[in-house]
């Protein structure tokens, strides 16, 4: 059994939630990242830990700030 780092659930919950409230897929996501459909899957699992650069495209993917992205208040 894995262990989970708790920094990598917070981000993939928070990445899953302003997906839903944008009513995205994960392919649409993915798809305005430059990504594939199953590495959306694999961050909101916390199954990938993500390069800076990638966390800039998820912002940009959903039209938000960086600032919105790690908004974790919200959880």
């Amino acid at each position: 059994m894995s262990h989970k780092d708790p920094k990598l659930i917070s981000f993939g919950k928070r990445v899953k939630i302003l997906r839903l409230e944008q009513g995205l897929s994960q392919e649409e996501l993915a798809h305005r990242c430059g990504f594939y459909r199953t590495y959306i899957g694999m961050v909101e699992r916390a199954e990938r830990s993500i390069t800076l650069c990638n966390v800039f495209k998820i912002a940009e993917g959903l039209k938000i700030t960086m600032k919105e992205l790690f908004d974790y208040e919200q959880l």
